[in-house]
């Protein structure tokens, strides 16, 4: 991606970002913030000048106006940008590159204007807060790799930080069981999003094929490519029963997103699932 297409896609970005309704990010826990949370009867150590004399003057008990806790709390990235998720099997279909990415910053754009310092994973752009950033974070993920498949960056994770891994996941899952495992011992937890083409989801395919990755590392040819359907499905499902494995035993959690479906029903999904929810 030339430099030209940064402020394009930051700006579809925020374009997508603005169709999720974003209230205030507050962890509803009782702590330093600016927003009223509850009343609690005034208990043995608390400060006086902490009591809300308006509600207690309601009756003849005194109350402490809590309010809600608004740490800001680090999120990182990392965005596959292996060859493979150059791929789109329609012309009417953006790439898994594009769609990983437009979702990405659209979640970068929501959680860094609720106050989250937002980043990428390894040394190169650390979690920052502020607009400059969004820009930084459309910079680095229009770095492409050669490689056919990239595999997850987990150094630099941020302990108790969050994060979102975002790739079609169809390489070797040993580094991706490494990078959940590294995560884990950092009490790093996260989201997987795989990102798939409709194609690789149905094999549509019939008689003589070639099969060819982006990269062009690997060819494949085959006169009876239909033959193949049953045992590519039976690999892609055995795949995606793995990783929700492994988000379930590191305390991630998983989504499939197929490029022809609704980036805004991805993003909304995981807006709520890095905000602590279960969608």
């Amino acid at each position: 991606m030339e430099a030209s297409h940064f402020p394009a896609l930051l700006a579809r970005a925020e374009t997508l970002a603005g169709t999720v309704l974003l209230g205030e990010h507050g962890r509803r826990r009782a702590g330093a913030g600016d927003d009223f949370w509850q009343y609690r009867p005034l208990q043995p150590g608390d400060n006086y000048r902490h009591i809300d004399w308006r509600r207690s003057a309601k009756g003849d008990d005194q109350f402490i106006s809590e309010r809600e806790w608004q740490v800001a709390q680090s999120v990182q990235l990392w965005v596959d940008p292996g060859a493979s998720m150059r791929f789109s099997s329609s012309r009417d279909l953006p790439t898994k590159a594009d769609r990983a990415r437009l979702i990405a910053l659209a979640i970068a754009v929501l959680l860094i204007r609720g106050g989250e310092r937002v980043g990428l994973t390894g040394w190169d752009l650390p979690p920052r807060r502020g607009e400059a950033q969004m820009l930084r974070l459309a910079e680095m993920f229009g770095r492409d790799d050669d490689s056919d498949y990239a595999e997850p960056e987990a150094r630099g994770m941020l302990p108790h930080a969050k994060a979102l891994f975002v790739s079609d996941f169809l390489s070797d899952i040993a580094p991706i069981e490494a990078a959940l495992a590294k995560a884990a011992d950092r009490n790093v937890r996260g989201t997987l999003v795989q990102v798939l083409d409709p194609a690789e989801e149905a094999f549509p395919f019939q008689g003589r094929t070639i099969f060819e990755s982006v990269g062009k590392s690997v060819a494949y040819e085959t006169l009876k490519a239909g033959d193949l359907r049953d045992r590519y499905l039976s690999r892609l499902a055995e795949r995606k029963d793995r990783l929700e494995t492994l988000c379930r035993q590191t305390g991630w959690q998983f989504y499939c997103h197929h490029t022809n479906q609704s980036a805004q029903s991805a993003l909304l999904w995981l807006y709520r699932a890095l905000d602590g929810g279960h969608p």
